[in-house]
C-alpha cells in the first residue's frame, strides 16, 4: 500500500481521473491519505479522515512510506482555526485554509519526512473538549462564504463540507456527506429540544438526506445554500425570509456532545 499527505494549500479530488471530472470534495493541507489505484497522471486515494474516495492529479502531493503514515495518522489533531500563513524550506510562502491538520505539531512548526513548515496563526489544539459556543464561533466564521459542490473551505463550501470542517476545528470527526453524518450522533426528537451546535437534516420529496445545518439560538441555523448563511427554523423546515417561504424540509436532528 502507498500513502501520501496533501502539503499544498488545497487539492480537488474527482470524480474520474480527468480535470473536467466533477470536484467531489477537497483535501487541505496536512491531511493524509491512502492510494488505492492509478492511472496515468492520475492516482486514485481513500481519504484517511473520512473515508472518502476520488481521484487528484499525481503530481499534487507529497508521498509517505507506510511508517510515517502511521505516525502522522491520528486523531484528534491539531487544527487550523483561522487562515495561516507557512513558510517552508526558509523562501517558500503559502497559505492554507481553516480546518488544515497538523500532524505531529511541535511548538509552531510541523515536520513531514524531516521537511519542516513554519505557522502563523491560531491553532485549534486537538485535547481542547468540543464546545458547543466554539462551534457557532467558528461556524460564524464562514458566513456570506459561497457555495461550492465538493468545497471545504472559506473559498467555497458545501453544506457537508461546511458542518465537516467547523466540527473537525473542534475535535469531532464526521463524514463527508449529510447523509452519512445523519447516521452519527444521538437522535433530538424535537426542535426545541435542539441546542446551538446540534445538527439540522434535511430531505427531499424521495425521503433522501440532501442538505445539513448547525443549529443556532433563537431558532436560527447557519447553514450553505447559494452561501453560508442564517436563516429561521422551525418544526417544517428552513424557513428563509428574504423569499418568504421554506426551503428546506425538516427531517431529523442530532447532537454530537457525549
Amino acid at each position: 500500500m502507498e500513502f501520501g499527505i496533501c502539503n499544498i494549500s488545497i487539492i480537488a479530488v474527482r470524480q474520474e481521473p480527468s480535470e473536467r471530472s466533477e470536484m467531489v470534495t477537497q483535501l487541505i493541507f496536512g491531511e493524509l491519505f491512502e492510494i488505492i489505484d492509478k492511472s496515468k497522471e492520475w492516482i486514485k486515494i481513500r481519504l484517511s479522515f473520512d473515508n472518502y474516495e476520488g481521484w487528484i492529479s499525481g503530481i499534487q502531493f507529497f508521498p509517505l512510506d507506510e511508517s510515517s503514515y502511521k505516525l502522522l495518522n491520528k486523531f484528534p489533531v491539531d487544527t487550523t482555526a483561522m487562515m495561516f500563513s507557512v513558510l517552508h524550506n526558509e523562501n517558500e510562502k503559502f497559505n492554507i485554509p481553516p480546518g488544515s491538520s497538523l500532524p505531529q505539531l511541535n511548538k509552531n512548526i510541523i515536520t513531514i519526512d524531516n521537511k519542516q513548515y513554519v505557522l502563523n496563526g491560531e491553532i485549534s489544539k486537538a485535547n481542547t473538549k468540543p464546545d458547543r459556543d466554539r462551534i457557532v464561533d467558528i461556524a460564524m466564521l464562514y458566513l456570506n462564504s459561497p457555495y461550492l459542490w465538493g468545497g471545504r473551505t472559506p473559498f467555497g463550501i458545501d453544506c457537508s463540507g461546511f458542518t465537516q470542517i467547523v466540527f473537525k476545528i473542534n475535535g469531532i470527526k464526521l463524514m463527508r456527506d449529510a447523509s452519512q453524518q445523519s447516521i452519527q450522533g444521538n437522535n433530538i426528537g424535537f426542535i426545541s429540544e435542539a441546542q446551538a451546535g446540534d445538527l439540522a437534516f434535511f430531505d427531499n420529496e424521495e425521503e433522501e438526506i440532501i442538505h445539513v445545518g448547525i443549529i443556532l439560538d433563537e431558532n436560527k441555523i447557519i447553514h450553505a445554500s447559494g452561501k453560508v448563511r442564517i436563516d429561521k427554523i422551525d418544526h417544517y423546515g428552513i424557513f428563509n425570509i428574504e423569499i418568504n417561504k421554506y426551503t428546506h424540509k425538516l427531517r431529523l436532528l442530532k447532537n454530537y456532545f457525549y
